[in-house]
């Protein structure tokens, strides 16, 4: 056995970043204006040891959009950005979702 402890980012709960249907931009549980999202999101970064961060943005979100939250999330500091996608837009298939 041994007495190694985990790693700082091992412990971290991972962070995510929703951009739901409606447009609204959640930071974890907090729903944050968009004014406020870069500001958030750089004091957030200052606070964590890992710069992992998911970005679950829902199917109908257009992609400029998308783009757009995750340039942001650069600029805060944020390199590693996963994405995590929750299907309601259109599918391969056409059948729609």
């Amino acid at each position: 056995k041994t007495a190694a402890g985990a790693l700082p980012s091992e412990s971290e709960e991972p962070l995510t970043v929703t951009l739901t249907a409606e447009g609204a931009i959640v930071i974890q549980t907090t729903e944050t204006p968009e004014t406020e999202f870069l500001t958030r999101l750089r004091g957030i970064a200052q606070e964590r040891a890992d710069d992992k961060v998911f970005l679950r943005a829902d199917g109908a979100i257009p992609y400029a959009r998308v783009m757009q939250v995750m340039g942001a999330m650069n600029a805060a500091g944020f390199d590693n950005i996963g994405l995590v996608t929750d299907l309601g837009g259109p599918t391969f298939d056409g059948s729609g979702g």
